[in-house]
């Protein structure tokens, strides 16, 4: 019986650098609670969480503590930097709900960093953070990432081998 993917979330567990500027954010809680390692850092963009043995970062982003003006807040320049830094790079776009605001921020970003290596993640809350960043983290690790490769490698074998197309061309040749 396979556990269900929340179950192996959860099992599995890693370190964590997390920017001193979450330390009271209620998903450094949820990750603690799920004894996964957490380092605070001055360091690190505001915002960041850094998955270092998957090579993944993710940095929150909260248009609720944006000013009106977008081109004031020095948002694009920290994505700008974050994605410099960071090959693998998320941002968690906080949304509990879908305002003008929201929207106004997803469409600067998407237009701004569009054809770059930064991937957006709309969040609504704390589990939805955790959740998504411990899911891709798990996905992009090793020995984890070696274990998909395998399953897909001969996932694809089978496909190949029990395809009618396959066997066409086997009785054509």
């Amino acid at each position: 019986e396979m556990a269900s993917p929340s179950e192996t979330i959860a099992q599995w567990r890693t370190t964590i650098i997390i920017s001193s500027s979450l330390q009271n954010h209620d998903t450094c809680r949820t990750l603690s609670a799920q004894q996964h390692r957490i380092r605070f850092s001055d360091s690190v963009e505001a915002g960041a969480f850094i998955f270092p043995l998957s090579g993944t970062a993710f940095l929150l982003v909260d248009p609720q503590d944006l000013p009106d003006s977008l081109e004031e807040s020095g948002l694009t320049e920290r994505i700008e930097k974050f994605v410099q830094v960071h090959r693998n790079c998320f941002l968690l776009l906080y949304s509990p709900f879908n305002g003008e605001k929201e929207l106004q921020v997803l469409t600067v970003i998407q237009h701004r960093f569009i054809g770059s290596n930064l991937k957006i993640l709309p969040v609504r809350n704390g589990a939805q953070i955790a959740k998504g960043m411990l899911t891709i983290a798990k996905a992009t690790s090793k020995p984890h990432a070696d274990k998909i490769r395998e399953r897909m490698s001969l996932a694809r074998a089978h496909i190949i081998e029990t395809s009618p197309v396959w066997e066409m061309l086997r009785d054509i040749l």
